[in-house]
């Protein structure tokens, strides 16, 4: 079965996939520009904003993206900026992504239908919802499935001509990975030569929590924030309000920096010892942190989290059709819940690839050995919990996960994940000076409202 995948094109999908992820912020077409309530007579007729190329950004297109940026934000508990730096900053990316889309098409980069399907998939997984969800959704919004569809390829294409012009010529040599080594140890940057105690206070969300009731928990988390940073005690509030662990102040204990969620070591980074981090949102709720300790270790190694799983794979097709597959796996999950039958059998009876003789056992992963959308999905599992059914560019699966261990990595394999992660870096800054030429090169005409 196909979906292991390299290391290294993991990492260039994961590059890939965070450029493509503004399809999802603002990437709208007119169509769906056209429900927005107009605000006053004259906006209820378009005209253009910009000639990129000679090629129009319309009103409606602006419009369109900024309504979806801001509601994006509000969902992810950010705050909105005011509207005249939100619209400058939305049409610098849809001038970006046009002139990004001119140029593939003249380099003649096509994208097969497959991959718009797992595109919009993903999307639609994004929305905690089905492909069919989806589209009803967007389309009360009057965005037409062809609309969309669009839209995902284009930045499909946009994607395959980074990877073509920039992602693939982005090279480490020993020397540069040597010199970033020796500054990180300098500088106290890399996480694994530090140990960090963090402390938090979790404001709960809801799995399928409404736009509004988010908005609520989140003004929750910063009337706790700035009343923590008023000099109200920590354990107090805590004990009164967390809905995470709060046996010892909430504190996750003296650990390796690498061994936390990169989400609180960004957070966290600049923090004092004693201070507050800023609010961290994950799919848990709204996270407050605080730094008890911090200090150097004495020798660097690298780990990495190793998960052993099994799955059962329904492929889906004229034979079966995806809520088909979808329905059963379902009800191979209530009947495993139940102790009708266990997970390995069931996997051994209907799974459609070849761990099915092993009762689905997929063996020892490392990240990176699967394609994303199935490890988005195992890595939010507890040890022998099993998801829900979800759908892959393979068909329709159930995962089990067994159990996971941290692993010490070898001084090959550590210096070969210190290398990923530069590649990582240069190749963002590349991205951005090439994106930057292109746009200097263009023909870019901005229209003053009429």
């Amino acid at each position: 079965m196909k979906i292991f995948r390299s290391s290294l094109a993991w990492l260039v999908s994961s590059l890939t996939f965070l450029h493509a992820l503004w399809l999802v912020l603002g990437a709208l077409t007119a169509a769906e520009a056209q429900t927005v309530p107009a605000e006053k007579p004259l906006q209820t007729v378009d005209y253009i904003v910009a000639l990129v190329n000679s090629e129009p950004i319309t009103n409606s297109d602006l419009r369109a993206a900024l309504r979806r940026v801001s509601e994006q934000m509000r969902l992810q508990g950010q705050t909105v900026p005011p509207t005249d730096v939100l619209r400058q900053t939305v049409l610098e990316h849809l001038i970006n992504d046009r002139v990004q889309l001119q140029m593939a098409r003249d380099y003649g980069i096509r994208l097969e239908d497959s991959a718009v399907d797992i595109a919009e998939q993903n999307l639609a997984r994004q929305y905690q919802t089905n492909v069919d969800g989806l589209r009803q959704r967007l389309a009360a919004d009057g965005l037409s499935t062809d609309a969309l569809r669009s839209d995902l390829r284009n930045q499909l294409m946009i994607a395959r001509l980074r990877e073509r012009e920039v992602d693939a010529k982005v090279v480490i040599s020993d020397q540069e990975l040597d010199r970033y080594i020796a500054q990180q140890a300098l500088s106290g940057a890399d996480p694994s030569a530090l140990e960090v105690n963090l402390a938090q206070l979790l404001v709960a969300v809801p799995e399928k929590a409404s736009a509004s009731e988010v908005a609520r928990l989140h003004t929750v988390a910063e009337s706790l924030l700035e009343r923590l940073r008023k000099g109200e005690k920590w354990l107090d509030l805590v004990k009164q309000y967390s809905a995470g662990d709060r046996s010892n102040g909430g504190q996750f204990g003296l650990r390796r920096a690498d061994r936390y969620p990169p989400s609180f070591l960004a957070a966290t980074r600049d923090v004092a010892v004693g201070g507050y981090a800023e609010l961290v949102r994950s799919d848990a709720g709204f996270h407050i942190l605080t730094v008890v300790e911090r200090r150097p270790l004495t020798t660097v190694s690298r780990t990495i989290v190793q998960r052993h799983a099994r799955h059962i794979l329904l492929r889906t097709g004229a034979a079966l059709g995806q809520e088909e597959a979808l329905a059963r796996l379902a009800d191979y999950r209530k009947r495993i819940a139940t102790g009708k039958d266990s997970f390995e059998s069931l996997a051994r009876t209907y799974s459609q690839d070849g761990s099915a003789e092993r009762g689905g056992d997929l063996g020892w992963s490392v990240p990176g050995m699967f394609v994303p959308e199935f490890e988005e999905v195992m890595f939010r599992l507890k040890n022998d919990e099993i998801s829900a059914p979800f759908v892959s560019r393979f068909g329709v699966h159930l995962i089990q996960l067994l159990e996971s261990r941290v692993v010490e990595l070898n001084s090959r394999d550590a210096r070969e994940l210190v290398r990923q992660e530069l590649r990582q870096i240069k190749t963002a800054s590349a991205y951005t000076d090439w994106s930057k030429d292109l746009r200097e090169r263009a023909f870019v005409e901005l229209r003053e409202v009429p």
